[in-house]
């Protein structure tokens, strides 16, 4: 049976037609329930001006100590720098205050198989591998404590810039009866000697930022009351006034060159030489020159 044109049916009766606009203004109780906020990411990318980019740790629960997940985000941020098109300089911090990196996470490294310790040193030297490589100036802040991994993890970087207080810089793993495993040997021993390196290592010594300043593990101390960080980037920002593809240029013939005889580093020279000589930037450096003001580099 058809229902009166007055009324409409509903699963549990019927309802006047002529009740129904009102039902829209009715608030139906809903129960409070409240979601969980996102936990912050480990690491993350900052954008400045002039191409700029600040790579942050932010693993406050372990003084930004090395797990799996943090050097997976690492370089997960590193390769997005790589080929962002727009970054200029990199300068490596610490979010956290008072820390820089603890190095491994030796509480997560207790839990490991042998395998995951061997996937995880992997991934760590090819995370130091890749940020050494960037084909852009960078420089680690080193605002806190820079142990084992922590220190290998500046290591990586072109320059380091400690904060005035910053009294733990060392690869102390021989105190634990291990060895620096994630090119601390090697880069150190580039750095400043393999005598010095010797030394350091075998005695597992750690040391304050005027220290690594006086072997030239640290190319800078920032002043008193002055942020590791905030040095650097009065650092960076000198760099950033160069042209880019000059910088770019000049780290490859640094690098490449370093590792070879004279005659053939000089071969590298001319070629990264070379690869500028046509750019836009070269010519508007010459024209900024002539007109004595400043130039406005594109990186082109």
């Amino acid at each position: 049976m058809l229902a009166r044109p007055t009324t409409a049916r509903r699963a549990f009766g019927v309802v006047p037609l002529q009740v129904l606009p009102h039902l829209s203004s009715l608030q139906v109780p809903t129960r409070p329930y409240s979601v969980a906020p996102s936990p912050a990411p480990e690491a993350s990318i900052v954008r400045a001006e002039g191409g700029l980019t600040f790579l942050e740790l932010n693993r406050a629960s372990a003084k930004n100590a090395l797990s799996v997940s943090l050097v997976d985000s690492l370089r997960q941020l590193v390769e997005e720098v790589r080929f962002d098109g727009s970054t200029r300089a990199l300068i490596l911090r610490s979010a956290v205050p008072g820390a820089f990196c603890a190095g491994a996470d030796l509480k997560e490294r207790k839990a490991m198989s042998q395998l995951d310790v061997a996937r995880f040193l992997y991934n760590l030297r090819r995370l130091l591998g890749e940020l050494q490589d960037l084909p852009v100036p960078t420089v680690a802040a080193v605002d806190g404590p820079a142990l084992g991994g922590g220190l290998e993890l500046a290591l990586a970087c072109d320059f380091r810039v400690a904060g005035s207080s910053v009294t733990k810089l060392g690869l102390p793993e021989t105190r634990l009866a291990i060895i620096p495993g994630a090119g601390g040997t090697q880069r150190l021993s580039r750095l400043i000697g393999t005598s010095r390196a010797k030394d350091l290592i075998f005695r597992a010594k750690v040391m304050d930022a005027h220290e690594a300043l006086q072997l030239g593990i640290v190319n800078y101390v920032s002043d008193q009351g002055q942020s590791a960080s905030d040095k650097a980037e009065e650092v960076v920002r000198e760099m950033l006034q160069a042209g880019p593809l000059a910088l770019r240029a000049a780290k490859v013939a640094i690098d490449v060159g370093v590792e070879a005889d004279l005659e053939s580093g000089l071969d590298v020279e001319r070629l990264a030489y070379q690869t500028i000589l046509q750019t836009e930037d070269r010519l508007e450096g010459l024209r900024a020159f002539a007109e004595k003001r400043k130039p406005v580099y594109q990186g082109r």
